[in-house]
């Protein structure tokens, strides 16, 4: 019995020796560890990698990445920095990340200090424009650079024939970088661009170039016709489709207006019973002395009621001499006729 309890007090003596080099040597040789990545400023969506080490090259140690205190991944090793993988798409996994660095078998640890991601738009293509102000025989240019997309603050540096011209131009609202030269009229053609970037690696962006004609201080850009054809012909496609849209229901109401329009007089079934009434009055009086008897223009009533047309003669006229005819109530009456030739 007294042996069982001897070896348990040796082994109780060999864990706690084992636990006082452990802190021992944890306390002297584990220092806390680094968390860093190639870049801060990532797009959404965009892979990266967080890199953890600690300058101790000889002690098994591993490695726990945290972020906002929650556990993400385990990694041991020794000598060698721990490389973490990850995706950032929102913006909870932008940080803070740490990282804990711990002895294999031991309780000693230590963490890095917080690191965070940023969300970075990257630049678009930058916008060059060029002022060429002549004075006697020298010509002063004033090179103005701006991109009108990407994540504030954005560097401009100036070329002319891909050697730079202008220090870096930090912008850190959004507004055009400046750069002025002077140079004499005499020369070769020179052609100038600007370049943009942010903290976004990677995703640098060139002006077209411009080029400029010493001798006439004019400039030209080879390329701005193939930057405004897309830009008209989206103008076209937009113009074409409202003014279609605009003539269209306008013809359309004039046709139906010109369709439901009549064709003839409102008055012509009337007309045509007039002519009618006159002629079958006509038909039952005497003839005048001495002219032809009236004939009547046959219309469409007779028959056919509708449509009703009605037949028109040109009348001919041919003066005679003066009649007296019977007088009406108890007065004489004077008439002068005419021969109505049809």
């Amino acid at each position: 019995m007294w042996k069982r309890s001897f070896l348990a007090f040796l082994f109780a003596l060999s864990l706690q020796k084992a636990a006082l080099d452990c802190e021992t040597r944890g306390i002297n040789k584990l220092l806390s560890p680094s968390l860093d990545s190639e870049t801060k400023a990532v797009r959404r969506g965009q892979n990266v990698s967080l890199i953890c080490s600690n300058q101790n090259k000889s002690l098994e140690i591993t490695y726990f990445l945290f972020r906002n205190e929650k556990h993400l991944r385990t990694q041991n090793g020794k000598g060698e920095p721990m490389i973490f993988n990850l995706s950032v798409s929102e913006a909870h996994e932008l940080g803070p990340y740490k990282c804990k660095a711990q002895i294999s078998n031991c309780s000693i640890s230590k963490y890095s200090r917080e690191f965070n991601f940023i969300f970075v738009d990257p630049v678009i293509t930058p916008v060059l424009n060029v002022n060429v102000v002549k004075i006697e025989t020298d010509r002063h240019i004033t090179l103005r650079c701006i991109s009108f997309n990407g994540s504030l603050p954005i560097t401009y540096t100036f070329f002319e024939k891909n050697i730079a011209i202008s220090p870096a131009i930090p912008k850190y609202v959004r507004e055009p970088a400046e750069f002025n030269i002077t140079k004499n009229s005499a020369g070769e053609m020179e052609e100038y661009k600007c370049k943009a970037k942010n903290e976004l690696p990677d995703h640098t962006r060139y002006s077209q170039p411009i080029l400029i004609n010493p001798q006439t201080g004019g400039y030209s850009c080879p390329f701005c016709l193939q930057l405004l054809l897309p830009g008209l012909l989206l103008v076209l496609i937009i113009i074409i489709p409202i003014l279609a849209f605009w003539i269209l229901p306008k013809y359309k109401a004039r046709k139906a207006m010109r369709d439901k329009a009549p064709r003839d007089n409102g008055n012509t079934a009337m007309e045509v019973g007039i002519y009618a009434n006159i002629c079958a009055n006509q038909a039952g009086q005497e003839p005048v002395p001495g002219l032809e008897p009236w004939q009547c223009v046959p219309t469409a009533q007779e028959g056919i009621r509708h449509p009703q047309e009605i037949h028109y003669a040109t009348p001919m006229f041919q003066e005679v001499a003066p009649r007296v005819h019977e007088a009406c109530n108890d007065h004489k009456t004077g008439y002068l006729y005419s021969d109505l030739i049809l």
